[in-house]
């Protein structure tokens, strides 16, 4: 018995002693510094990148329309009706003006996701901008300005079916057409005078948004050459006055007529006193012009007067009758219709429109049929010298001689012909 428990003891103290080893020896390995290769750790796990969902943002474009209100527009984008008003009043505050709305400005309306209005952007001309972000119950509005960039160049062309082909062939555009047609329409007719083979030159401003055209500033200086005869035109503004065109003998070229009662047109019957009358038969004096133009084409006031008579005149049919200063007095026959400003006894200025072409009364078609008497004697509009506009003040003219010598030298050398 006294044996068996020698044994166990024996086999216990061993396996005591074998542990312990053990633990020393792994204590050894694991802890004793440089005494067992580092452990070896495993990477760290690779993450997928975080998607967040996109909440899809839409875009509403509005063109402004002719006669828009700026809050008309931003309802039609999407924008309730107090909400469009609010905004329109803050732009207003910001500098834009109401009052003038540009046809063909834009606005951007960018809605979220829970068709929200975020931003709203109006661009009210090529230089000025507005953005708008909702904010506690209104909008914060901010505004972006660039300067335009003004540039003079030259243009010049020569006419062989038209001035408006002739000028669109130089890459201008048809208003750079109606700007120098003003410059000469007191003694030119344009309507009547032009011809292949014609020449124009001439010096304009332009504005530019970057490198992008945007519009005609002022027509520095211009030539037209017709028939052997050039015309001139040099732009001065008289410390007493205001920017005007002038030819070289410093004579302002804005009459107090003009040749023509339309803008672009073709005559068809001239003044005599012996024409066939094609409706009543014979031979008929027609103290008039006789202009062809379709239906509906505006006809202006060749001077500033006062209406005598606007309405049906027998034979003449729809009728204007304007009496103007020095003893000169107008008609304008065959009319469709009358000016609904244009009544007798009110007051017209040169270029205001005061109806439309016709052919009411006695007409084979449509057409203008203009009159101006003189002191009660009917003359040629087209050889008539009219009374000449304000020429270019004494102190004034050492100026606007200088300034005319360097335009016309800067031209010629720029154009030459």
């Amino acid at each position: 018995m006294m044996v068996v428990m020698q044994a166990r003891l024996l086999a216990v103290t061993g396996f005591l002693v074998a542990s312990i080893a053990g633990l020393a020896v792994s204590t050894y390995l694991y802890v004793w510094p440089g005494a067992a290769p580092a452990p070896h750790w495993l990477a760290d796990p690779k993450m997928e990148p975080l998607v967040v969902p996109a909440y899809p943002l839409t875009i509403r474009s509005v063109e402004m329309r002719r006669g828009d209100t700026l809050a008309q527009a931003l309802t039609r984008g999407g924008l309730p009706a107090r909400a469009a008003t609010a905004l329109a009043t803050q732009f207003g505050k910001n500098g834009a003006d109401l009052r003038r709305i540009r046809a063909g400005a834009t606005i951007e309306i960018t809605w979220n996701a829970r068709n929200e209005p975020t931003t709203v952007r109006y661009e009210a001309s090529p230089w000025l901008s507005f953005a708008a972000r909702p904010l506690d119950g209104g909008w914060r509005v901010g505004r972006a300005e660039t300067l335009p960039e003004l540039r003079v160049e030259v243009v010049k062309g020569v006419v062989q079916r038209s001035l408006f082909d002739a000028v669109e062939r130089t890459g201008e555009s048809a208003r750079l057409v109606l700007a120098l047609v003003e410059i000469f329409s007191s003694d030119f007719d344009f309507t009547a005078d032009t011809r292949a083979g014609d020449r124009f030159r001439l010096l304009v401003e332009k504005r530019y948004a970057g490198e992008a055209f945007v519009d005609y500033g002022r027509i520095l200086v211009a030539q037209y050459a017709s028939g052997g005869k050039t015309l001139t035109g040099v732009g001065f503004e008289p410390k007493s006055s205001h920017f005007a065109h002038y030819d070289l003998a410093g004579q302002s070229l804005r009459k107090s007529f003009l040749k023509s009662p339309l803008e672009f047109t073709r005559i068809t019957s001239g003044f005599t006193y012996a024409r066939p009358h094609p409706i009543l038969g014979g031979v008929r004096p027609h103290l008039a012009i006789d202009y062809g133009a379709p239906v509906g084409t505006p006809v202006r006031a060749v001077a500033d007067g006062v209406v005598v008579h606007a309405g049906w005149n027998g034979g003449n049919g729809i009728q204007v009758h304007i009496r103007h200063r020095s003893g000169y007095e107008t008609q304008y026959n065959h009319l469709s219709r009358v000016a609904s400003d244009v009544r007798p006894g009110t007051r017209v200025r040169q270029k205001q429109i005061i109806g439309n072409v016709g052919a009411t009364g006695l007409a084979t078609g449509p057409h203008l049929d203009y009159r101006v008497a003189h002191n009660g004697t009917f003359v040629n509009p087209l050889s008539e010298k009219f009374i000449p506009g304000e020429p270019i003040p004494a102190a004034a003219r050492a100026d606007f001689n200088h300034q005319a010598r360097e335009l016309v030298t800067r031209l010629e050398t720029a154009a030459p012909y």
